[in-house]
């Protein structure tokens, strides 16, 4: 009896959701919401465009409209961990008319520094990684012995805190390292380095 009542009860609940969302779907809509843009836009003024003349026209700063001049490298502010050797030293760009030696001294530079920071990278990556197995093995000797788990609870939690530290830090290291690849990758492509050279 109680099971009959109780699907009566869903089915009357149910119902009644149904012929809300259908008289809900019924309902014409006022505008259509094309229109409605259309006047938004229509309404909205166009924004001004800022006018430079003597008077406003920056003194000291340079007035671009495309980006830096070809002439200047980008300066890259310096990331926590880099090597401020690296940074200072930025390999020269391609300029036009530069003669093909010169050419090829740049792009060695440049293949040079990409390739350290790769290899960083990769070190890395491989810390990281074997970071990670000494913790998993670690896990599932503790976690195997149910007796040692119980009796070394508090040293074992301590330890786990501090290799997950070590494996956090060691992947922040490794991101740090991977976005200063990305920079570095994008300053070569800025100082007309081809991607056969960048890659």
């Amino acid at each position: 009896m109680k099971r009959i009542t109780l699907v009566w009860f869903a089915s009357a609940i149910l119902t009644g959701i149904l012929s809300s969302l259908a008289g809900a779907q019924s309902t014409p809509q006022q505008q259509p919401l094309g229109d409605y843009a259309r006047a938004l836009r229509k309404d909205k003024k166009p924004a001004a465009a800022k006018q430079f003349d003597n008077d406003n026209l920056p003194a000291q700063d340079k007035l671009s409209v495309v980006g830096p001049a070809g002439d200047q490298t980008p300066a890259t502010p310096p990331q926590t961990g880099a090597d401020p050797s690296q940074i200072a030293a930025q390999p020269a760009s391609v300029q036009p008319g530069q003669s093909a030696e010169e050419r090829q001294k740049a792009y060695d530079e440049w293949k040079d520094r990409l390739a350290t920071q790769k290899d960083k990278v990769d070190l890395l990556s491989r810390e990281y990684d074997v970071e990670q197995r000494e913790y998993q093995l670690r896990a599932a000797a503790m976690y195997a012995d149910a007796g040692n788990r119980l009796r070394n609870s508090a040293a074992w939690d301590k330890q786990d805190a501090d290799y997950k530290q070590k494996i956090e830090d060691k992947k922040k290291a490794m991101d740090a390292a991977k976005q200063e690849m990305e920079q570095m990758q994008e300053d070569a492509r800025k100082a007309g380095v081809p991607s056969s050279v960048r890659e």
